[in-house]
């Protein structure tokens, strides 16, 4: 069944952007681009348990087999390499490495396909630092120990402004037009993240903190894991739109769900584990115009050979001797094989059902409890950037919202090299919070999408349809793992940590949050599982 233009638009923008949008240009043939990244069908592979032969000439002897090329993955494969380790292989199923935060580039510029920024990383976070030491990204250590960052490479000002009713406005929360009592309210907030930032347990372990394997599992903080972000802001009293909306957008931004959806757990996670002390401001961002793929690019490069790009593991058997690993190369459509003996598993978690051979027969129950929202996101070409439509208009930043919309709005890839005139690209990201929303995100063309995108932007910028100069989309089917309420603290997430036959699992799934210091985490953490097994000098 086709739908109409108004249905979609309906459907992603609502009935007032519809109305709106449906009596306005929709006109998109000056305009190019496609869809990249893998095809679906590529990923259905893993549907399809298919049976495969590898001829006898085709396996290969290896101690380790990481499965997934993401953010998890490239770390692990750097910590080996970072250890002597040199025995192993990366195997990624699409032709570009790092997963969500994997990027793209132009003639003139870089622009990130999912994560844009890193917080920087309180001192503990020993290992994180030590990757953004190799990078040269810092400077020293402060007074009490904290990383100095190099001021090119932190977040420049302006990094937030908001769309509200034909205006922009600098920041994230809307304080134009804020009652006493909305004001009040986010005081009020700001006192409940004060108290959890200072809240300790009895081992001094803090309630949120990243990684979250360092958070405290006591019981005061593990049951705000039992009901929404919602039920917990209407637990305390809070009513006013303003800061609904600012910890609604919090959770879509992070989570790609709605504060209904939302453990409180994990709402509060949001605003509390990157604040080092109660009354501070969250740490500082660390951003670069292809947000963080220059993560992932400075990895794969340490690990270039030893990675394999368009090759899909089809099954992973373990037995007696290690681990067998049948994968296809999509290019040449040669099946091949690795007699293993690990595996790292750095693949999302819903597909372990897919590819590991026990899981296919008896899939454990922990499995199920994985899941995931789809997203898409665009990179819009402009061959110059809109002009505001008032002189009082907060300028152009990194980051920029639109109120009113179910979009997360855009950032700016020119904003961090200091490029404010001329030609730009926006990268506009869309979460699918809603149920049935990664059916719906496929059944959608190239066209309907642009649609969907410029009708969205061209509220605030009248002109966006004139400057942009071709829109490419990246559809992310299962882009995050989703912290709904009671999945964090039910006991999946520890289950799902061990290892089983030989086959550690590293992914941000494991951490119930979906960022860039929880896979690091987990890859680094899969590889020191391994290494303490192996004899000294084994694959060195």
């Amino acid at each position: 069944m086709k739908f109409t233009r108004r249905e979609i638009l309906t459907a992603f923008l609502g009935l007032p952007f519809a109305l709106s949008a449906c009596k306005s240009n929709s006109e998109t043939s000056s305009i190019d681009g496609e869809i990249v990244g893998a095809s679906a069908n590529i990923g259905h592979i893993l549907r399809e348990n298919r049976n495969v032969e590898v001829p006898a000439n085709n396996w290969e002897n290896l101690k380790v087999a990481i499965i997934g090329g993401g953010i998890a993955g490239l770390s692990a494969a750097w910590k080996f390499t970072r250890e002597n380790f040199n025995d192993f292989v990366l195997l990624e199923l699409e032709s570009a490495i790092g997963g969500t935060a994997r990027s793209g580039k132009n003639n003139f510029i870089g622009y990130p396909w999912g994560a844009h920024y890193l917080p920087v990383p309180f001192k503990e976070n020993t290992e994180l630092i030590s990757l953004l030491d190799e990078m040269n990204l810092t400077e020293g250590k402060s007074q009490n120990g904290e990383i100095l960052i190099k001021e090119q490479f932190l977040c420049r000002e302006p990094e937030e402004r908001v769309f509200y009713k034909g205006r922009w406005y600098e920041g994230l929360y809307l304080r134009v037009g804020a009652s006493q009592e909305d004001l009040r309210q986010l005081n009020e907030l700001n006192k409940q993240v004060d108290f959890w930032v200072n809240w300790r347990d009895t081992r001094g372990k803090r309630a949120f903190v990243l990684p979250i394997a360092n958070c405290s599992n006591d019981a005061e903080v593990t049951d705000l894991d039992k009901i929404t972000f919602a039920d917990w802001l209407k637990q305390k009293g809070f009513t006013s739109e303003r800061l609904i909306w600012y910890c609604n957008y919090a959770c879509r931004d992070d989570y790609g769900l709605r504060l209904e959806q939302t453990s409180a757990w994990a709402g509060l996670f949001y605003f509390c584990s990157r604040v080092r002390k109660s009354g501070a401001e969250s740490q500082s961002f660390i951003t670069f115009p292809e947000g963080n793929g220059k993560f992932v690019n400075f990895l794969h490069n340490k690990v270039k050979d030893k990675t394999r790009l368009k090759s899909i593991a089809i099954e992973i058997i373990p037995n007696e001797k290690g681990i067998d690993i049948t994968y296809l190369n999509t290019e040449t459509n040669e099946i091949r094989g690795i007699h293993a003996e690990k595996v790292i598993f750095a693949a999302p978690i819903f597909t372990a059902k897919y590819l590991i051979r026990d899981f296919k027969q008896n899939t454990p129950d922990f499995v199920k409890e994985f899941e995931h929202n789809a997203w898409f996101v665009a990179n819009l070409f402009l061959k110059d950037r809109p002009k505001n439509q008032f002189a009082k208009d907060f300028p152009l930043a990194w980051d920029n919202v639109l109120y009113e919309s179910n979009s997360l709005g855009y950032v700016n890839a020119t904003h961090q090299k200091g490029i404010d005139y001329g030609q730009a690209v926006f990268t506009y990201y869309f979460p699918m919070a809603e149920k049935g929303g990664r059916a719906k995100l496929f059944s959608l063309d190239w066209q309907e999408l642009a649609d969907i995108v410029l009708s969205d932007l061209s509220m605030a910028h009248k002109d966006i349809r004139a400057l942009t100069e071709r829109i490419d989309f990246m559809r992310w089917g299962h882009a995050m793992i989703s912290p709904r309420r009671n999945f964090i603290w039910n006991g999946s997430r520890e289950k799902a940590t061990k290892p089983f036959r030989n086959i550690h699992f590293a992914h941000s799934d494991l951490s119930g949050i979906a960022l860039f210091e929880e896979a690091f985490f987990h890859g680094l953490r899969t590889v020191s599982e391994i290494l303490i097994a192996e004899p000294a000098g084994s694959g060195r």
